[in-house]
């Protein structure tokens, strides 16, 4: 009987691991990352300017941590198109009660994440319980939240000047304080620390694998014993107390609640999250893969804002990216 060495079995299994559809997938996307941004700073002068770099770290921060919402119900051949009003009504619950109420800042973030949590329980009970299509079932929610932000806000923005510390979760640099060269704002350090949550919760608990299962065989999971229903609910909760984060991260950033905010993020998050190499199939996905599907959905934007590309011509690129995305998803699982 013979043996394998043990350097060619190490070989074998990076190689394996190297080759394998999803490390591919997080590979060609860092590697679109890195062509737009030398084609962006080679484009236009300003782009490399601090200035414009911090704007895209706000912007992705906000984005990406959507996108790692959508990660989770994406994973579970799910779809959520509320994430976007979400983000905004629990901005908007933020503003109820830290301006309306007067509370202190931290009934704000609470309520910002405990509402964002229940609108994602509505969302889940009713496709798990009531048996309404995802797609229907989050998009009354978008519908109903968009509404609601707006009856609850007046339709006016909520400002948080009477909570001056309320702009620095976002806007001030814990990171800077420490190396002035870095003046990194605090909604990037805390879209890092909420993506590595995300990634252990997803890879090494129950909840993680019973997310992948899933997307990957729900009837086998349900004949196995398993409440399915209970995790499906429990999925959509949790992607909606993260848009409460999200929710947080950009009415501090621009220091108030904006209830006609919202709708349209949810594109982005969604598209970040394909690129990334998650499946609307379901089954697969990685926290890694949607971080860099967001950064290179906020440079794509960025860069053609800085070099005075229209509004419309940039919603035509977003929708161009979209269904790529979604077509090379196609092919990666027919070669599977």
């Amino acid at each position: 009987m013979t043996s394998t060495p043990v350097s060619e079995t190490g070989a074998g299994s990076l190689r394996d691991r190297l080759f394998h559809p999803s490390t591919r997938q997080k590979l060609l996307a860092f590697a679109s990352l890195l062509a737009l941004v030398v084609f962006f700073s080679i484009a236009n002068d300003n782009f490399l300017q601090i200035d414009n770099l911090v704007s895209i770290l706000q912007s992705t921060a906000v984005n990406g941590v959507l996108a790692i919402a959508c990660t989770f119900v994406i994973i579970t051949a799910g779809i959520d198109l509320s994430v976007g009003t979400m983000m905004t009504f629990c901005s908007v619950m933020a503003g109820v009660f830290l301006t309306y109420w007067g509370l202190p800042i931290y009934f704000g973030i609470f309520a910002a994440i405990f509402f964002g949590a229940l609108c994602g329980w509505t969302s889940g009970m009713l496709i798990a319980k009531l048996k309404v299509p995802p797609f229907i079932a989050t998009l009354g929610m978008m519908m109903l939240l968009k509404g609601l932000s707006l009856v609850i806000s007046g339709t006016k923005p909520i400002y948080f000047n009477d909570t001056p510390s309320f702009p620095q979760i976002s806007q001030e640099s814990l990171i800077g304080d420490l190396i002035p060269a870095l003046p990194i704002p605090n909604a990037v350090l805390i879209l890092f620390l909420v993506a590595i949550a995300a990634g252990v919760v997803l890879n090494k608990t129950v909840f993680g694998r019973y997310t992948f299962a899933l997307g990957s065989n729900e009837e086998a999971l349900r004949l196995s014993g398993v409440k399915v229903d209970f995790w499906k609910v429990t999925v959509y909760t949790v992607s909606g107390a993260i848009c409460g984060i999200a929710g947080l991260l950009i009415a501090s950033r621009l220091n108030s609640a904006q209830p006609a905010l919202g709708q349209g993020y949810e594109l982005d998050a969604i598209a970040a999250v394909v690129i990334g190499g998650t499946s609307l199939s379901g089954g697969t996905g990685t926290i890694l893969g949607t971080i860099i599907g967001a950064f290179i959905m906020s440079v794509l934007i960025n860069g053609l804002r800085i070099m005075s590309v229209a509004q419309e011509w940039q919603t035509v690129v977003t929708g161009v990216i979209i269904i790529l995305a979604v077509y090379m998803d196609i092919l990666r699982r027919r070669r599977q």
